[in-house]
């Protein structure tokens, strides 16, 4: 009996072991697939191939006012009224704001009162020569009286002009106690409030700056002159774009509006200024922008998705996928942008695939699987 407990119980741990070896082995090989299938990327492949594109060269560009003012207080007093609310749009002509203008009124009528007594004076001593003038020739009076009589009327003569000098003195501080926009534009942040003291040629208000239209700034090389004068002597439409800070693209088209005198010898460019209509009020003087000139004519280009490309280190590169579909990082040169396709200059074939979607879960070497193909 107890030999033959002994014969079950080794058969037993025999069986377990046995069992247990090839569970063992079936999870390796189990193990062994998944880790080779996880190596499969799925991705979205695509065909470098040729297309006619525009040939299209962007510039860094800064948006410039046609005009821009600083406002200054142009007589001395206290701010009475502000007219405009900060960073409106305003009219030119639009009064903004008022200095003390009850007593610049006041300073009018004064000084039409003192006209008015200096003509009085002047007629009443013209009347006074008259009659000493006429008594005189007949040696009725003593010479010395007419001539007297003569330096009053001069002198009233001179008072007069005096009072019509200081009326348009008074005129002219009390137009200049309202100020008033120099030309339409945009109204920045107030460097006043009501109450505030300012002085005269001294004291600033405010700025404005013209909104439309509007300029768009920036350099080109000496090389590129050429190009840009036939562009300001023959405007093509939608030629310049522009691309606004957030990337997106403005709704308008501009022209060359303005070529420098002189190239800067120190960097051998030439400053450019492209005008712009801005109804919207989008274009903001000092914003940076992307300027955009478009030839007029298409060109043959190889290209590619622009999403292909992603940068390393300031290099440009993208993935080629090779006849065993594995991924190949391959640098490459950019050329012109076109819609949502890039131009390549070096680094790709025509028809050579490439990964357009998914590669930040692929690495060099990599096996990929095409999901679409474009």
């Amino acid at each position: 009996m107890e030999i033959n407990l002994i014969i079950r119980k080794s058969f037993l741990i025999g069986l377990l072991a046995i069992i247990g070896l090839h569970s063992c082995t079936d999870s390796k090989k189990i193990g062994q697939h998944s880790e080779s299938a996880e190596q499969i990327i799925p991705v979205t492949i695509s065909k470098v191939s040729f297309e006619n594109i525009q040939d299209k060269i962007s510039y860094p560009a800064t948006i410039r006012p046609l005009n821009e003012a600083n406002l200054l207080a142009e007589v001395s007093g206290y701010i009475t009224r502000i007219y405009i609310a900060d960073g409106s749009i305003v009219t030119k002509g639009q009064p903004l704001y008022e200095i003390e203008g009850i007593r610049y009124r006041a300073a009018v009528q004064q000084a039409y009162a003192n006209l008015q007594i200096a003509k009085t004076e002047l007629t009443r001593q013209k009347r006074d020569l008259q009659r000493y003038q006429r008594l005189a020739e007949k040696d009725a009076i003593a010479g010395q009286i007419y001539d007297d009589t003569k330096t009053a009327f001069e002198t009233s003569m001179a008072k007069l002009e005096s009072a019509k000098a200081a009326l348009l003195t008074a005129n002219t501080d009390l137009a200049r106690s309202l100020i008033r926009a120099p030309f339409s534009g945009t109204i920045g942040i107030s460097y006043v409030r009501i109450g505030s003291l300012v002085n005269a040629g001294t004291t600033l208000l405010n700025t404005i700056s013209s909104t439309d239209p509007i300029y768009v700034e920036f350099q080109v090389n000496e090389k590129d002159i050429n190009r840009f004068l036939d562009l300001q002597h023959n405007q093509a439409s939608n030629v310049i774009s522009l691309t606004l800070p957030n990337g997106s693209p403005f709704n308008e088209a501009g022209t060359i509006a303005i070529l420098d005198r002189a190239v800067d010898p120190s960097t051998g460019t030439i400053k450019v200024r492209s005008k712009f209509r801005n109804l919207s009020n989008m274009l903001r003087a000092g914003m940076n922008v992307t300027l955009h000139v478009s030839s007029v004519t298409t060109k043959s280009a190889l290209v590619v998705p622009y999403k292909a490309i992603f940068e390393q280190l300031g290099v440009f590169n993208l993935y080629v996928v090779n006849d065993s579909s594995q991924a190949e990082i391959r640098q490459v040169k950019l050329g012109t942008k076109s819609g949502d396709k890039i131009e390549i200059l070096d680094g790709v074939k025509n028809e050579e695939k490439i990964i357009v979607d998914g590669t930040m879960n692929v690495q060099n070497g990599i096996k990929v699987v095409n999901i679409e193909q474009k």
